[in-house]
């Protein structure tokens, strides 16, 4: 059988987590923008559809992971891969499919940064993982300059919302300054306009059971 190739959607150009960071980014934008229509109709209706699609793609997503997992031992193995890769998982987590909770996905991400800042003579310490927020503790064995501390305050960030991106609250002790990725958390992007709560009382972003 032959399919028109007007069927199909253009593949998107989303290939890695920059590309990814900066689509979340202009979501969050027109997600604000959606709270300055004046007309309130539109509005709702305009908010009911953004809702519509993403419970419409997480079921979607659902059932493919369901289908995947279904085939035993190696669906297990490729639902991992999808786990660890980051644009799949920021994906799980925002429809809550992710196969590890929040504060695994903390935890391991702070041990893999661990031996990499340890080669610039930095130590990293996970203090607290609560709901979504994180505390951590950074400190250089060396005094370090300001440009130091704005890379090591970067690779932090980026490390713990690859794994987490619903981070709602990062704070890093030892490294006083700005956040320096840049990066709008998922669990900032569905908070409000991305997210209507649906007739059974649940969001676009949680499954259906919580």
């Amino acid at each position: 059988m032959r399919f028109h190739s007007k069927l199909f959607f253009k593949r998107s150009s989303v290939v890695n987590e920059k590309d990814f960071r900066e689509r979340v980014q202009q979501m969050a934008e027109l997600a604000a923008d959606l709270e300055r229509i004046s007309d309130d109709k539109i509005r709702a209706s305009a908010k009911e559809l953004v809702h519509l699609l993403m419970e419409l793609h997480g079921s979607g997503l659902e059932r493919i992971m369901e289908t995947v997992f279904a085939a035993g031992e190696p669906g297990a193995a490729i639902i991992d891969k999808f786990s660890r890769e980051p644009l799949v998982s920021s994906l799980l987590v925002l429809h809550g499919l992710h196969p590890d909770d929040f504060e695994t996905r903390v935890t391991s991400a702070v041990e893999a940064l661990r031996p990499r800042l340890r080669k610039q003579d930095v130590e990293v310490e996970l203090l607290e993982v609560s709901e979504a927020a994180v505390r951590v503790r950074v400190t250089p064995i060396a005094h370090a300059c300001g440009s130091t501390t704005t890379t090591l305050r970067a690779s932090v960030e980026e490390a713990i919302y690859e794994a987490a991106p619903e981070v709602g609250s990062l704070v890093i002790e030892g490294l006083e300054a700005k956040s320096a990725s840049g990066f709008v958390s998922l669990d900032t992007l569905v908070s409000g306009a991305m997210v209507v709560p649906s007739s059974n009382g649940h969001h676009a972003s949680q499954k259906a059971d919580g």
